[in-house]
C-alpha cells in the first residue's frame, strides 16, 4: 500500500491512463497552442469562489493568470430581497478575516448578516447544558446567507478581472495528468477538456467542485465516505416576539440535533438534523403542526428520567461547591410562531474525507476534500481555512519563484489542513453518535462531560479558539 501511495504521489498514473495521455499528447502536439493558465479553479460555489478571490488579490500574484470553472450561470443579486434565503452559512471569525482580506466582507456588511454573541447547547434527555461566550460579550461568529456571501464574492472576482477569468456555465469533462518526467512530445502541465470540446493547461489545478468531485475522482484519489442515517431540514422561522436574537441555539435529541440560528430581530433559521422519513414528514406536514414540531423539539422534557435528573443535579452540586464561580445563566430558546412559505427543504447528510489533499499539479479544497455534519456548523469554515492555508503557502511559493504545482509546498498545505479537519471530523461524527441514543448509560456519560466541561473554562475557551480558526 505504501509503495502504490508512493506511486500515485509521483504523479505516475495507471496504466490505462498513461496511454490516453501518450495519445492526447501527441495528438496536441501539432494542435494549435492551448492557453496556459498559473491556477485553474475547478468548481465556482462558494469555496471555489472565495480560493479565486484570495489568488486574484494577493500581492504576489499579480502576474499570474488564473481561471475560474464554474457549471451554473452567473448569480445576480441586483437587489437584497425582503425575504431571506433558507440556505445560510455560520461564519467564524478566521473565515471572517479571510473574507476581509481580499474586501469581501466589507460587502457582507452592507448588505446584511446577524453577530451571535453566545451558543447555548443542551441534552434533551438531561439538564446538562454547555453555554460558550466570550468576554465582554464579543462576536462568536455571523449568520450569513449563501447568496450574500456569493454576491459579494462575485463583486471582489469583478474587481480583478484582469487577473482572474471566470467561465460560468462551464465544465470540465476530462483531464490529462503530466507525466512525473518530461518527454519532448508532452506537457509539464495538466490539461483540461471543456464540456464545449476547447481544451486548456494549468500549472495547478484545485478542485472545489464538491462532496461528489469530479477532480478528485479523475485523480484516482481514495475518498473515504458513508452515508449517515439523517437528512436535515432547513427553513426561516418567524419567531413569536422580536428579542435582541443573538444566540446560536442547539438542542441534542435521541433523533439528532435541532439548531436555531439569529437572522433578525424576528427571524432565525433551522437546521434539523433526524432521520430520513421524519425529515421527510416535517418537509410534507402542514405550518401549524411543523410550528408545533419545533417548540416541542427545543422545549419538551418527555426524554427526561428522574435517575438522569438526579445524577446530573448531583453532579451540578459538587461542581459547584468545589469550584463556586459564576457560570453562565442557562437562557431559554425563543418560541416559534411561524414559517416562511415554501422554506422548508430537506438534503441527506454524511462524512468523507480524501486520503490526500494533494498530488503533483493538483491540490483539493473544501468538500472535494472533506465533508462534515452540520451539527458543529464548520463545513463552510473549514472550506476557508483550505483556502487561508493553500494561499500561504502558494503566495509563498510565488514571491519565491517557485513552481506553484510543486509538492515541495502542496504537501505543507496538506499536512496544516489534514491535521486540523481529520480531528474536526473525528469529533463531530464521534458527537453524532454518543447523542444519537437515549441509552442511560450513554446519557449519563454525556451529561456528566457536558456538565464537567461546562465548569471548566480553559477547555471552553480551547474548544471555542479551535472552532473560530
Amino acid at each position: 500500500m505504501a509503495a502504490l501511495l508512493a506511486v500515485s504521489r509521483s504523479g505516475v498514473a495507471p496504466a490505462a491512463a498513461r496511454s490516453a495521455s501518450l495519445v492526447s499528447c501527441r495528438r496536441l502536439a501539432g494542435a494549435p497552442a492551448d492557453t496556459v493558465y498559473d491556477v485553474v479553479v475547478s468548481g465556482g460555489g462558494l469555496v471555489g469562489a472565495a480560493m479565486a478571490c484570495a489568488l486574484g488579490h494577493d500581492i504576489h500574484f499579480h502576474d499570474k493568470k488564473i481561471l475560474l470553472l464554474e457549471a451554473g450561470p452567473k448569480k445576480v443579486l441586483e437587489k437584497l430581497p425582503e425575504t431571506y434565503s433558507n440556505r445560510v452559512s455560520s461564519i467564524s471569525p478566521g473565515s471572517a478575516t479571510l473574507l476581509s482580506s481580499f474586501g469581501a466582507w466589507d460587502h457582507i456588511c452592507n448588505m446584511r448578516y446577524r453577530a451571535f454573541r453566545r451558543m447555548q447547547v443542551w441534552d434533551a434527555c438531561s439538564e446538562a447544558l454547555i453555554m460558550f461566550d466570550k468576554a465582554h460579550l464579543d462576536d462568536m461568529g455571523y449568520i450569513v446567507e449563501n447568496d450574500v456571501i456569493m454576491h459579494a464574492l462575485t463583486m471582489q472576482l469583478e474587481a480583478v478581472s484582469d487577473r482572474v477569468t471566470v467561465l460560468y456555465r462551464s465544465k470540465a469533462v476530462g483531464y490529462i495528468w503530466p507525466y512525473p518526467f518530461a518527454t519532448a512530445d508532452s506537457s509539464p502541465w495538466v490539461h483540461i477538456t471543456l464540456g464545449d470540446g476547447s481544451t486548456l493547461q494549468t500549472k495547478l489545478l484545485i478542485g472545489a467542485d464538491g462532496h461528489n468531485s469530479g477532480v478528485r475522482q479523475a485523480a484516482g484519489i481514495q475518498n473515504v465516505s458513508w452515508n449517515y442515517d439523517q437528512s436535515a431540514v432547513v427553513a426561516t422561522l418567524h419567531l413569536l416576539e422580536a428579542t435582541e436574537n443573538n444566540v446560536a441555539w442547539q438542542r441534542f435529541l435521541p433523533s439528532g440535533p435541532i439548531a436555531l440560528l439569529p437572522l433578525s430581530d424576528t427571524l432565525s433559521s433551522l437546521v434539523w438534523s433526524t432521520s430520513h422519513d421524519h425529515a421527510a414528514e416535517l418537509v410534507s406536514m402542514d405550518e401549524e403542526s411543523f410550528v408545533d414540531a419545533i417548540n416541542s423539539a427545543f422545549w419538551s422534557d418527555v426524554n427526561h428520567t428522574d435517575f438522569i435528573d438526579s445524577a446530573s443535579t448531583a453532579l451540578h452540586y459538587a461542581v459547584t461547591f468545589l469550584k463556586p464561580t459564576k457560570a453562565s445563566a442557562r437562557q431559554l430558546p425563543p418560541s416559534i410562531a411561524g414559517v416562511d412559505a415554501k422554506s422548508r427543504v430537506l438534503f441527506p447528510l454524511g462524512l468523507g474525507h480524501a486520503a490526500e489533499y494533494v498530488r503533483p499539479r493538483l491540490a483539493l479544497i473544501g468538500d472535494a476534500a472533506h465533508r462534515v455534519h452540520p451539527l458543529a456548523g464548520q463545513g463552510v469554515n473549514m472550506g476557508f481555512g483550505d483556502i487561508s492555508s493553500l494561499t500561504h503557502h502558494l503566495s509563498t511559493a510565488a514571491f519565491n519563484g517557485k513552481d506553484l504545482g510543486s509538492m515541495s509546498h502542496l504537501t505543507g498545505y496538506e499536512t496544516d489542513r489534514q491535521r486540523h479537519n481529520t480531528a474536526l471530523l473525528a469529533a463531530t461524527d464521534l458527537l453524532k453518535r454518543l447523542y444519537s441514543t437515549s441509552a442511560t448509560p450513554l446519557v449519563l456519560l454525556r451529561t456528566w462531560g457536558l456538565q464537567a466541561t461546562n465548569a471548566v473554562s480553559p477547555l471552553k475557551e480551547q474548544i471555542m479558539a479551535f472552532a473560530s480558526k
